[in-house]
C-alpha cells in the first residue's frame, strides 16, 4: 500500500515545489493586517483634522477647490499617508523576511522580483494620477483613485502571489469605482479599503497559510 502512495505523494511533492517556484509564498498574513490598522490610524487623524462628517458631500467638493490657499491641508494629508504608507512597508518587510526565514525560503528571489514589478508599476502610475488629480485641485477623486489603482497593483501582482491577493484586488477597484459616483463617501470608502479589507484578508491569509 505504501508503494503504491508514494507516486502519488512523489507527484504533489513535484506539484508543490513548482507552484512555490511560480508564487511568493513568503507574504506574511500579519502584514496585512498592520497595514489595515495602520491606513485605519490614518483614515481617523485625516478625520479629526477635517474637523467635519466626511459624510459632507459639499463641504468636501467646497474644500476641494479652495485646496491651493490651503497649504497646511495639503501638507497634513501627504505626510499622514507617507507616515502610513512607511510603516506598512516596514512592518510587511519585516514580518515576510521573518516568515521566509522560517520557511528557509529565500527573500530576495526570481519570483520576488516579478511580484515587485508588477505590483509597483501600476502604483507608480497611480501615484502620478494622483498627483496629476492634487494640480487641478480634483481632490474628491484622489480617494477614489488611489483605490483603483492599489487593486490594478494586487491584480498584476496576484499571479506571483497565493490567488486570494487578486481576489482582494478586485474588491478594492470596485470600492474606487463607487468612490467615484459618491465623492463625499471616499474617506470612508478608503478606510474600509486599505483598512478594514487588510485586516480581513491578513486575518484569512494567517489562519489560512502561516498559523502552524
Amino acid at each position: 500500500m505504501n508503494n503504491e502512495n508514494n507516486p502519488i505523494k512523489t507527484l504533489n511533492e513535484i506539484k508543490g515545489y513548482m507552484e512555490s517556484s511560480v508564487r511568493f509564498i513568503s507574504l506574511s498574513g500579519l502584514s496585512g493586517v498592520f497595514a489595515g490598522i495602520f491606513a485605519l490610524l490614518g483614515a481617523a487623524s485625516a478625520y479629526v483634522y477635517l474637523n467635519t462628517s466626511f459624510l459632507d458631500t459639499e463641504y468636501y467638493r467646497d474644500y476641494s477647490s479652495n485646496i491651493s490657499s490651503n497649504l497646511s491641508f495639503t501638507t497634513f494629508f501627504i505626510i499622514d499617508a507617507l507616515i502610513v504608507l512607511m510603516l506598512a512597508l516596514t512592518f510587511g518587510i519585516w514580518l515576510t523576511s521573518r516568515k521566509a526565514r522560517k520557511l528557509n525560503l529565500p527573500l530576495w528571489s526570481k519570483t520576488s522580483k516579478l511580484l515587485i514589478i508588477n505590483l509597483f508599476i501600476p502604483l507608480f502610475i497611480g501615484g502620478v494620477f494622483c498627483l496629476i488629480l492634487l494640480y487641478h485641485h480634483l481632490i474628491a477623486l484622489i480617494a477614489p483613485s488611489m483605490l483603483i489603482f492599489y487593486g490594478l497593483a494586487l491584480f498584476n501582482a496576484g499571479k506571483f502571489a497565493q490567488k486570494e491577493i487578486r481576489i482582494l484586488g478586485l474588491i478594492e477597484c470596485l470600492l474606487g469605482l463607487l468612490g467615484c459616483f459618491f465623492l463625499g463617501y471616499g474617506l470612508i470608502l478608503w478606510a474600509f479599503g486599505f483598512g478594514i479589507l487588510h485586516i480581513i484578508y491578513g486575518s484569512i491569509m494567517y489562519y489560512k497559510y502561516d498559523k502552524c
